[in-house]
């Protein structure tokens, strides 16, 4: 299973990102991170608009569904049947908004990895053959970066980036849902706080490559938000 995952996923990722550095201006690595970062979530575009939309229509619906399962609290069989019935009249899919983030996590997880093996000049023996193979890589991005080096303020900005998103994502959900549970909103007002802290924390030992990807993957993510706001308004 590791060898598949390797040669599938993580091999082609790792050539992809020493292909950009070697034909990006000033053969920087952090911008080839952030080259290869946009590239992916471009590729799976369609995939998180369909997860967000989901998100939305079972937020819809959420006032009827509490209603009924206050009406079939005592009947689970009637309760899931009507929960179905509910379901297709508007057309919603519980599950549809699952599986694009299933199919994309394990190739976000390889991107995170090389990014980081990247770094290791010993790796570098796994590019292809017909990709010029690097004897080095220049550690330092943007003539004052040192992408290999953990980065304080780097990992307070990526802090500060996701939680301006998971703002911007809470008033995307709460704009198109009426009926979201008290429970609900007090969760997410405390993860709004709590996410971007714990980034704060994990962020402060990693290399500033990865904080990097982090950075532009949350970015691409409020642009993202911003286009489906404007292009979905019901």
């Amino acid at each position: 299973m590791m060898e598949l995952y390797n040669t599938i996923l993580y091999e082609p990722l790792l050539n992809a990102v020493v292909f950009l550095y070697n034909i990006l201006p000033g053969n920087d690595f952090g911008l080839a991170v952030i080259a290869l970062t946009i590239i992916i979530r471009l590729i799976f575009f369609p995939l998180t608009v369909k997860t967000i939309l989901s998100q939305r229509a079972l937020s819809r619906i959420n006032p009827q569904m509490k209603a009924i399962k206050d009406k079939f609290k005592n009947d689970v069989q009637a309760q899931s049947a009507a929960i179905m019935k509910l379901y297709k009249e508007n057309n919603v899919n519980p599950l549809s908004g699952c599986l694009p983030l299933l199919i994309q996590l394990p190739i976000l997880i390889a991107l995170y990895q090389a990014f980081g093996a990247g770094f290791k000049p010993d790796n570098l023996g796994l590019i292809y053959n017909f990709i010029t193979k690097p004897e080095n890589i220049n550690p330092i991005s943007f003539g004052f970066l040192n992408i290999t080096s953990r980065s304080v303020i780097l990992a307070i900005i990526t802090g500060a980036f996701q939680f301006i998103q998971l703002r911007q994502n809470q008033n995307l959900m709460q704009n198109n849902s009426d009926g979201v549970q008290k429970e609900m909103q007090a969760l997410n007002k405390q993860m709004l706080y709590i996410f971007p802290v714990m980034i704060i924390i994990i962020g402060w030992n990693l290399p500033a490559g990865l904080l990097l990807y982090w950075v532009t993957t949350t970015l691409f993510s409020m642009g993202e938000q911003t286009y489906i706001r404007m292009r979905y308004k019901n």
